[in-house]
């Protein structure tokens, strides 16, 4: 298989310049560039590009997908959206890791798994991550979090040092990490989040609040009215300067208050987190395995009571005459010959293979697939 690698670029807070993408085509000649996105895909060669430093000068959002398993997302951010000390307690070694411009903050989460699983021709697209932008935007830290307990299993994996574990502080816990939004619950998937591990960092999470239906005009005109003369003149030459993605949310935003979810102080430790984890993990696959262990026990006797069924709908795939019908019969047949022993009946399904084999002698598809199977 050859190399691939996926790098996707979009604009949010306002198209690029003709020049702009003028300066973006010296950096690809083979890339779709357009007033609000850059993609480009290789399977030979790579980006001549610096993707950091895109991301400062032109973009809002990175996604960078590769098939020897690195899963990258960078955003923009407005600085007064989300600060450079807020993000930080979240940032650990080069998996999660935040900076700023003049007038931004760049942050970026990276997940590396080189044996994992590649499916080529996947969809690798920014558009179902793209909402954690605006809900870190509003105060909802929660993809932050998810980040941090990506990096901290493969931490896990680079690190041998445990007395690093439990000193590492766990970061403020949002509320809501077990009921994540569509965009969370995409990114946790596209940086490998563990699901054990998510599931005992949720324990110390509150309720996420509830999100109001969508605001009526009469809800709406008071709040607008209480507005600062000078907030409202503000908003209207945003307005008409041109179109601005974020107005209507910075707006909204203005006038319903804060409502996303709030955070706690985190009181583990990665040590502490990565172990309940194991042991959740281990009790959980414990309990699947006696699960599974009782089916197999069940499922000889339910077969040999149900024998008849069982024996007419082998007949059924005989007379389909198809090879994949044969098949299924051979499958079925072998099932209930074990059934039969588990009930120490096999007196009684030799004698009915027996006359099925006689019946249908002048099929060699068939009388060889039971040959080869031992069905004699």
């Amino acid at each position: 298989m050859s190399e691939y690698q996926y790098y996707e670029f979009q604009a949010l807070e306002r198209p690029l310049s003709r020049e702009e993408q003028e300066q973006l085509r010296a950096i690809s000649t083979r890339a779709r560039i357009t007033a609000t996105s850059f993609t480009n895909t290789y399977n030979w060669g790579d980006l001549s590009g610096n993707p950091r430093r895109m991301t400062e000068h032109y973009f809002d959002a990175h996604l960078y997908v590769t098939n020897w398993g690195t899963h990258r997302l960078m955003l923009r951010l407005p600085k007064q959206a989300l600060p450079l000390h807020t993000a930080q307690p979240y940032c650990l070694d080069h998996h999660v890791q935040a900076w700023t411009t003049r007038t931004h903050l760049l942050l970026e989460m990276t997940s590396e798994d080189e044996g994992g699983d590649w499916v080529e021709g996947a969809d690798d697209s920014l558009a179902a991550l793209i909402g954690v932008r605006d809900e870190l935007a509003t105060g909802d830290l929660r993809p932050l979090y998810l980040a941090w307990l990506s990096a901290l299993t493969a931490w896990e994996l680079e690190d041998d040092d445990e007395e690093e574990y439990h000193t590492c502080p766990e970061p403020p816990v949002p509320a809501g990490l077990g009921e994540l939004t569509a965009s969370q619950a995409a990114l946790a998937d596209f940086l490998r989040v563990d699901a054990d591990l998510l599931a005992v960092a949720a324990q110390a999470s509150s309720a996420a609040p509830k999100k109001s239906a969508r605001p009526t005009k009469k809800e709406l005109a008071p709040l607008i009215a209480a507005l600062p003369q000078k907030e409202k003149d503000a908003l209207l030459l945003r307005l008409a300067l041109g179109p601005e993605p974020r107005l209507r949310t910075d707006l909204m935003h203005r006038l319903r208050g804060n409502t996303a979810p709030t955070t706690v102080p985190g009181r583990r430790s990665a040590a502490h987190l990565l172990d309940a984890s194991y042991t959740r993990r281990t009790e959980r696959r414990q309990r699947a395995e006696h699960v599974r262990a009782a089916a197999r026990d069940r499922q000889p006797t339910a077969l040999a009571r149900d024998a008849e069924a069982a024996w007419q709908q082998i007949e059924a795939h005989i007379a389909a005459k198809k090879t994949s019908a044969y098949d299924q019969a051979v499958t079925l047949l072998t099932e209930l010959r074990d059934a039969y022993a588990h009930t120490e009946r096999d007196k009684d399904f030799r004698q009915r293979l027996t006359r099925l084999r006689e019946d249908n002698q002048r099929r060699p598809g068939l009388i060889h697939r039971l040959d080869r199977h031992g069905l004699r």
